[in-house]
């Protein structure tokens, strides 16, 4: 699949991710939430695709255990971001994911 933001993105093997990626995605999946693991896809695209209530939503996650420096932007999701017209996040907790999905759906409206 290729998404048309002006990126080549090309498959990545072995994608590293944060150390607290698995509690978040068990946290989201306990409220309903299906999730993806985006790690692979690289370019600076997001970590997860989540699916709530007839949502999507891409989330960047960060790890707070690590010093701020260590839990900015790479310049490839600086990159991204700057260009994705649709919705975007950045995470750091699980708390801080289930929050931001269910004020999301609360929030979101049709035009």
């Amino acid at each position: 699949m290729h998404i048309k933001t002006g990126f080549s993105i090309q498959m990545r093997r072995a994608a590293r991710i944060d150390e607290n990626q698995p509690d978040i995605v068990s946290a989201l999946e306990a409220i309903g939430c299906t999730v993806d693991s985006l790690a692979a896809v690289g370019g600076g695209v997001p970590d997860l695709l989540v699916g709530y209530h007839g949502y999507n939503l891409l989330i960047e996650i960060k790890n707070p255990a690590k010093v701020p420096s260590q839990r900015k932007l790479t310049p490839a999701q600086i990159t991204w971001h700057g260009a994705w017209a649709g919705q975007k996040a950045v995470i750091e907790t699980a708390d801080d994911a289930i929050a931001y999905v269910r004020s999301f759906v609360d929030t979101a409206t049709f035009w």
